[in-house]
């Protein structure tokens, strides 16, 4: 049992520091509720129709078409590194991926999903 002590001293830590920076934070904050601060803040113009809106899936598209592309791109960096390492099958493996996603960008394109309207 007195092996798992460190552990259980921070655990205890870990789960003593969160709640004690919002106790004090609450203790020493400023407040003063008005019903004007609980009103939603659009960079100081007033709100317009509702507070939930639906997103054209077209935006859902094209933000998970860049995450897609900008996670495959990341892979560009350890061959890099690698490059004289792996040869030319690295460089070949490498010009397969990079058709890949040429083939992939082409087709997003075709289908039209880069276009915003």
């Amino acid at each position: 049992m007195v092996e798992y002590a460190p552990i259980l001293i921070f655990l205890a830590v870990a789960a003593a520091f969160p709640a004690a920076t919002l106790v004090i934070a609450r203790l020493l904050r400023p407040s003063s509720p008005d019903a004007v601060k609980g009103e939603a803040y659009e960079c100081g113009v007033p709100t317009s129709g509702e507070a939930i809106a639906r997103y054209p899936v077209r935006f859902y598209i094209i933000a998970v078409l860049f995450v897609v592309f900008d996670v495959e791109t990341i892979f560009l960096f350890p061959w890099a590194v690698k490059y004289r390492a792996l040869g030319l099958f690295g460089f070949v493996e490498m010009l397969v991926f990079l058709g890949i996603l040429v083939v992939g960008y082409a087709y997003a394109w075709k289908k039209g999903a880069l276009e915003w309207v």
